[in-house]
């Protein structure tokens, strides 16, 4: 099997900043989504700090460096499975020690969603209300499992999924990165089948959008998945644009090999360009006049 995929984000129509971060990484097969909370762009920082990490640990571990990340062994997943989930909670681990070195930090978390797609399995995880959907022969089926105090009250019966979609409480999230010493991130994998599409989008674009309209978006523009992931940033934007907006769109092709590249890597970040999250926070956490 190999893959295809693209990537839009945009700060929407109410916002000034844009808290949304994803990476696309197609030679590693490894695809994010984060979207951050927090004041004082602290949102930004925390969805930034997990994006690279993810991408940095994923990115030694791929390419057959010794990279060992505390924790035990996953149960019941492959090494790839174990390894990004792990990598997740390092992350939650990197968010934390953040806040609390400095004070306009503190209380950021983020959300994140992350694909690795090698060969003919794909690895999915999430923590937060950020959703994965899969696309396949015409029918969208959300994958992942929003941690929310709304879908809390429909698993239990209290409301029904759409009164959930217009609840007050429908952002109240359950689970997100940066918030705990410790997160349970939730991780499933399954064999890809030629022509699924796997979507990874914020609820800046799955607030606005259902089930529907995202299928018709993607399957209009199913041989251009930069163009299906603009008609989604599009549509939501035209519903009121409420928040930031990232979709990222992954298909699954027949054969081997890897397709060159459609859309950024990555959000470019100078950061990250001179020298990795690990040394990036360390020059944050002393302040912006610190010696590179």
């Amino acid at each position: 099997m190999r893959y295809v995929a693209a990537a839009k984000t945009d700060v929407g129509r109410k916002r000034q900043e844009n808290e949304d971060r994803f990476c696309l990484e197609p030679a590693l097969g490894l695809y994010v989504v984060a979207d951050g909370m927090g004041g004082h762009a602290a949102g930004e920082v925390a969805s930034r700090l997990a994006v690279e990490t993810i991408r940095e640990w994923m990115e030694k571990y791929l390419h057959g460096a010794d990279a060992a990340i505390e924790g035990p062994p996953t149960v019941s997943a492959s090494p790839e499975a174990g390894f990004l989930l792990r990598s997740i909670q390092s992350a939650n681990r990197i968010i934390l020690d953040a806040a609390r070195e400095r004070r306009e930090y503190a209380g950021m978390g983020t959300t994140v969603v992350a694909v690795l797609a090698q060969r003919d399995n794909i690895v999915l995880a999430h923590v937060g209300d950020s959703r994965i959907y899969r696309i396949r022969e015409g029918q969208i089926v959300q994958v992942s499992r929003d941690h929310s105090f709304v879908q809390q009250q429909v698993d239990c019966g209290v409301i029904s999924p759409a009164e959930a979609q217009q609840s007050q409480y429908r952002h109240m999230i359950t689970r997100a990165l940066g918030l705990k010493e410790s997160v349970e991130v939730e991780l499933s994998e399954e064999p890809a089948r030629a022509g699924d599409i796997v979507l990874l989008c914020s609820d800046g674009l799955s607030d606005l959008l259902d089930d529907e309209d995202i299928l018709a978006a993607a399957e209009e523009h199913a041989a251009d998945l930069d163009r299906a992931c603009q008609a989604l940033v599009d549509r939501a934007n035209a519903k009121g644009g409420d928040d930031n907006i990232t979709v990222l769109m992954i298909q699954a092709h027949a054969g081997n090999g890897i397709e060159p590249e459609r859309g950024p890597r990555r959000q470019p970040t100078a950061q990250a360009e001179r020298g990795g999250v690990i040394a990036w926070l360390k020059r944050t956490l002393r302040g912006p006049h610190a010696a590179p």
